[in-house]
């Protein structure tokens, strides 16, 4: 059915960021109430369209080129997520960013992306998805960038890895569309031949880069230092979570065909795997909250991109199961860590300390949101792990010893953060620390009361948002409890090893900050620790660095190449030339002595060649 009422999630948050880059400086209060108003006006349009299907098309740079749109199950839910992270996140940076002389602009800002990224969503053309896309990276780094001067450096690394990848996947649009004969999605179906392949992994690299993925995952623990803490929930933990997987399956599912136990089903659980691993073992090294939370913002899409990568039913739900999953505990987290910031003042957790006994709301919807990130029955988190982990052994045994390390390290560096926030002696400076605000509370309750609802009667959005996606899963069902009761023996094995490791580590190294040092300083472990530290493994320091050299060496060739003119060939004329003019000696007679052999040499020439 075509319907205008496509082009309205993205005209309507669209004309309220203009209307709230209006109100920046008159009317400071209004800014963030319009954005509100906007947001929630936008959540209830996505309610509404929800379980539709609905088509339009435009006429569009002509040559047969439309702007198309197309809303069905997938996009619908994608819309639904995005408009519900947004809506939570403006209530709470109503109050988080009061003070903050750029809250209008962030609002700002935060609507250009939601409208964007429903744009790209609903995109039925690949070009016009690419324009949304390309359009959401100017307002990332508009969002980073506003932070502060710092701010600026991280928001300039953020564009620079992202701009590179959505380059590649430009490539593969331009790939796709040649080999389709069209850039309607809808009307795309290859087979992953040599060159479908190569388009394949182009659109692979902007899917993963956008979703936060190593190894384009750098700029992401810089953001969570310099970047407002609200843009931290709503972009890498949950909106740029929800646009890169929805990518990823619709390449993986529609646009091609990804074979079980096929090459690229191998690279994509391998990239997820060791996303896991070296994210999360990053993250159990931190002493900063936001920081920590960044790594498990990247260590957890790789649980996303190995379930995608099995190309099982099992593994693909499980993944979109986890995509959901992930934007509600991870922006969860965020928020607490927000409230932290907000009454204490930092966000150092060697300066933090006992804040359960005086914010007991945010240490309980910590507690929740942590034990489902770690994958806690009858919590969500456990279920959607579960799923991915039944499809990673049937594809190779390294993949699932990959994910449940992966759960045990989660365990781990969250015991490591509840501790050292929220429990023991309360410092002096915070003793006095009070609850947050009401506003800045409810974001909170609300995202840890749906991982309870998600976990214990993960019939709801199993049936009723994820199931649906997949096409051909034989009508069978995954909710209820995991069928391999071996692989939950083994997850609740895995978590009970991470609480006894956590009590040796404080036993060992005398407190909750450094509980995991003793592996942090283990042999080896130390000295890839102390590189990894020192951005020797950023792609991004690694990139300035062999631009560096090849600017250094094009410097010397084009020296070589100056001199090589002011030497070789300007000296030897320079040369001649000086001999040439001490014939110009003033003589006329010597002067017709020359002409007069010069005629004769011409007269003989001309006559022995005719």
């Amino acid at each position: 059915m075509t319907s205008k009422i496509l082009l309205l999630p993205i005209i309507i948050p669209l004309l309220s960021a203009a209307l709230t880059f209006v109100f920046v400086s008159k009317f400071r209060a209004l800014k963030g109430f319009i954005a509100l108003f906007a947001s929630l006006l936008n959540l209830l349009l996505a309610i509404k369209l929800f379980g539709h299907e609905l088509y339009y098309s435009a006429q569009w740079l002509g040559n047969g080129l439309e702007f198309s749109l197309r809303l069905y199950h997938f996009s619908a839910f994608i819309i639904l997520a995005a408009a519900f992270f947004s809506f939570l996140t403006i209530l709470y940076s109503i109050v988080f960013l009061r003070d903050k002389t750029y809250a209008g602009q962030f609002y700002a800002y935060l609507l250009l992306s939601l409208s964007f990224v429903n744009g790209a969503v609903l995109a039925d053309n690949l070009l016009v998805m690419l324009l949304f896309w390309e359009a959401s990276l100017i307002t990332l780094f508009a969002m980073i960038a506003i932070g502060g001067k710092q701010a600026f450096k991280t928001a300039t690394k953020a564009f620079i890895i992202v701009g590179i990848c959505d380059l590649c996947m430009m490539l593969g649009i331009v790939i796709t569309g040649w080999l389709a004969g069209t850039l309607v999605m809808s009307k795309i179906s290859l087979s992953l031949t040599s060159l479908g392949s190569v388009a394949f992994l182009l659109l692979m690299i902007g899917a993963i880069s956008k979703a936060g993925s190593m190894p384009f995952h750098s700029w992401i623990p810089d953001a969570a230092v310099d970047a407002p803490l609200p843009f931290m929930a709503f972009m890498p933990a949950a909106l740029e979570k929800l646009l890169g997987i929805y990518l990823l399956t619709r390449i993986s599912m529609d646009l091609f065909k990804l074979c079980i136990g096929s090459w690229i089903s191998i690279l994509l659980m391998t990239v997820g795997a060791i996303t896991i691993i070296f994210a999360v073992m990053m993250a159990l090294i931190q002493k900063d909250y936001k920081r920590l939370l960044s790594y498990h913002a990247i260590s957890q899409v790789g649980y996303m991109i190995l379930g995608i990568g099995t190309a099982l039913p099992a593994g693909i739900i499980g993944g979109l199961f986890h995509m959901i999953n992930n934007a509600l505990y991870k922006s969860g987290l965020f928020f607490t860590a927000g409230s932290v910031e907000k009454q204490s003042g930092t966000t150092n957790l060697e300066k933090l300390g006992g804040l359960g006994r005086n914010m007991p709301v945010t240490f309980i919807c910590f507690i929740v949101t942590a034990v489902s990130i770690s994958g806690v029955p009858p919590f969500n988190g456990f279920f959607s792990k579960e799923l991915i982990y039944d499809a990673a052994l049937k594809s190779g045994m390294i993949f699932y010893i990959a994910a449940v390390a992966g759960s045990f390290f989660t365990a781990a560096s969250f015991l490591k953060l509840g501790h050292s926030v929220y429990l023991g002696k309360v410092s002096q400076e915070n003793k006095n620390i009070k609850e947050a605000p009401l506003s800045m509370l409810v974001p909170m309750i609300i995202i840890a009361s749906i991982c309870v609802l998600f976990g214990v009667y993960n019939y709801l959005p199993l049936t009723k948002f994820i199931q649906p996606i997949l096409v051909g899963a034989n009508g069978h069902n995954f909710y209820g409890m995991p069928e391999n009761l071996m692989l939950i023996a083994i997850t609740l094995a895995v978590l009970i090893a991470a609480v006894f490791n956590h009590i040796i580590g404080v036993r060992l190294n005398g407190s909750a900050v450094k509980a995991a040092d003793h592996i942090h300083y283990a042999p080896v472990l130390s000295w890839i620790y102390k590189k990894a530290q020192d951005k020797f493994f950023d792609p991004y320091i690694i990139g300035l660095k062999l631009t560096d050299i090849i600017s250094k060496a094009g410097f010397l060739l084009d020296r070589g190449i100056d001199w090589l003119y002011e030497n070789l060939i300007v000296m030897p004329t320079y040369e001649f030339t000086r001999k040439v003019r001490r014939l110009y000696s003033g003589n006329y007679s010597k002067y017709l002595g020359w002409l007069l052999a010069g005629t004769v040499l011409v007269v003989i020439f001309l006559t022995y060649s005719a």
